[in-house]
């Protein structure tokens, strides 16, 4: 590169050399005394979740999702301590298509089943992820803007990790630490679904599928797939103008509902409507929760149901262990 302040011309130019500029990182940082954080032991995990202490438990959950075999050991041997704790709460799973207001409407549902029933909550969000770079924004909590702040509350996003079926692949594992942490209501949050992830369905009580008007015809509504699985179906954003539209999806799911083969328990799914963002038809809702979990309780289908749940783990990631399944079937049974 040519200088022309260095060429005769200029000899009355004067030009002062630079200085070098400091490093942008502090050269005494690497002589500072690095504190190491303290590992936990099996004990100390066990301790905290018990006592309800959510620090430990997000530690706990991030320690069951680790894929190192280290991780790993540690990981069963919290879950099956957990286990004896467990089996005591109401677990929802909440399933739609993307852009369905799952996360908006779980806001409002969280903040009204605190208010009316008490307890305490746990929200699992599962976030989907990329393909390409494998990383998840998890961003399903800042839509959660009043439950996230509420004390009786504990919301986990984790992300799907290549997992098919709606769920993470350690969301079992994360309920039963939930429960043992306390949380008499967990939700499971799904990822945007389609037809076929229906994995939510076996771990839950109440399986919650929000539908939207204007998705498609009444030959739509009668496939199979996550359909014949809702335990119930609600059409969200049935406000303003689009009222009318929501009435009417909903007429033609009970419809296609009449054509599905009746369901063990003898439970006949409804379809409410609703509005989550501006919190109507929420107490509905609700009402149509509890009154199916006090349905299976009266017709004891709840503790056949619990086993079959656990069963299912014995096939589907559950630590990995067929033991701990079976384990599962005798501390999951519901009074």
């Amino acid at each position: 590169m040519e200088h022309p302040e260095n060429n005769e011309a200029y000899k009355g130019l004067v030009v002062n050399a630079g200085i070098e500029q400091p490093s942008s990182v502090n050269p005494y940082l690497k002589n500072r005394p690095r504190r190491k954080k303290r590992e936990l032991s099996v004990s100390d995990y066990v301790e905290g979740i018990v006592k309800g202490d959510v620090t430990v438990l997000s530690q706990a959950v991030t320690l069951v999702e680790s894929v190192k075999p280290e991780h790993q050991a540690v990981a069963q041997e919290v879950i099956e301590k957990c286990l004896p704790y467990s089996g005591n709460s109401v677990r929802v799973g909440i399933s739609g298509v993307p852009g369905a207001g799952k996360s908006t409407s779980i806001d409002v549902f969280g903040l009204h089943v605190l208010e009316e029933h008490g307890g305490k909550l746990a929200v699992l969000a599962i976030d989907p992820s990329s393909e390409r770079s494998k990383g998840s924004i998890l961003g399903d909590k800042t839509r959660m803007e009043k439950l996230s702040v509420h004390p009786k509350s504990f919301i986990r996003p984790s992300p799907s990790a290549g997992s098919l079926g709606g769920v993470a692949r350690k969301t079992r594992e994360t309920i039963v630490l939930c429960e043992a942490a306390g949380f008499d209501k967990i939700f499971v949050e799904t990822v945007g679904v389609g037809q076929s992830e229906t994995a939510v369905h076996s771990m839950v009580d109440f399986f919650l599928l929000i539908q939207l008007a204007g998705t498609g015809d009444e030959l739509q509504g009668i496939k199979r797939g996550i359909m014949e699985m809702a335990d119930g179906i609600v059409i969200n954003k049935a406000d303003g103008d689009n009222l009318e539209r929501a009435r009417l999806a909903a007429t033609q799911f009970r419809n296609a509902l009449h054509l599905f083969p009746a369901p063990e328990s003898g439970w006949t799914p409804q379809v409410l409507t609703y509005s989550g963002f501006y919190n109507l038809g929420v107490k509905e809702v609700w009402d149509m929760v509890y009154k199916y979990i006090d349905f299976v309780k009266d017709n004891a289908i709840l503790n056949t149901a619990a086993m079959s749940k656990a069963n299912t783990g014995c096939t589907r990631p559950l630590t990995n262990s067929c033991a701990t399944a079976s384990t599962t079937i005798r501390r999951l049974k519901r009074c």
